[in-house]
């Protein structure tokens, strides 16, 4: 896919050539790809104007610089690709669901594997580490989310009164970070599903139903979901 900017481009402008204008939707699209795939300090700045089809002064007069540029890709993930906070009538098949639906996303060909929140800034230089401090508080949201779901339960009676509602949201996030390695070592939905399957099979048994009519597990209002 190959963009042109509004701004002059002799190969574009000459006789006979008409200009295509610049497409700042679909470009942002393109630079999420390149991040997704090669993570934020790996993706230069002429690697992404290769990318788009611009050229860097258009680049910086669209999206001002490249970590502006990186935090609307992030945007644009989650606003595409999040699974949400975890819902459902009980927290162990809100979880469930969750993990469902990252089996199939981490492993859809229709885009690159895993989570872009998880290994967006695996490897960042020094002058990047605010990169990868506002990825890991993404991923600390989103374990806030199960947790704060995995109390729900907890409140309800549907666990043991001992349940380590923290300790079992970290699990259920090191599962997750594990899938999008997975995914990226090549791995398919199926055998995502199998680690869903185990992962679940870890559930703590429940306890005595409470008497009254329990909340369903619906999370917070706001969470990046599928960045544990």
């Amino acid at each position: 896919m190959c963009f042109v900017s509004s701004e002059q481009s002799p190969a574009q402008t000459g006789p006979g050539r008409a200009r295509r204008a610049f497409d700042r939707d679909e470009a942002l699209a393109v630079a999420l790809h390149e991040f997704w795939t090669h993570g934020y300090d790996t993706t230069s700045i002429a690697s992404l104007t290769k990318a788009m089809g611009i050229n860097p002064p258009s680049l910086y007069a669209a999206f001002g610089d490249k970590k502006r540029l990186f935090d609307e890709a992030v945007g644009l993930y989650t606003r595409s690709y999040a699974a949400g906070p975890p819902q459902g009538p009980d927290a162990r098949t809100a979880i469930t669901r969750m993990l469902r639906h990252l089996a199939a996303d981490y492993t859809d060909p229709n885009h690159p594997p895993g989570c872009l929140i998880i290994t967006g800034a695996t490897n960042c230089a020094p002058g990047s580490q605010d990169v990868k401090n506002k990825l890991r508080a993404m991923r600390e949201e989103s374990k806030a989310a199960i947790a704060a779901c995995i109390r729900t339960d907890l409140d309800a009676g549907r666990l043991p009164a001992d349940t380590d509602t923290d300790g079992l949201a970290a699990f259920y996030a090191a599962v997750i970070q594990g899938m999008n390695q997975q995914a990226w070592d090549g791995a398919g939905r199926e055998t995502l599903d199998r680690i869903v399957d185990s992962a679940m099979a870890a559930w703590p048994v429940a306890g005595s139903p409470s008497d009254a009519t329990p909340p369903a597990c619906t999370g917070p209002a706001e969470g990046p979901g599928s960045a544990a």
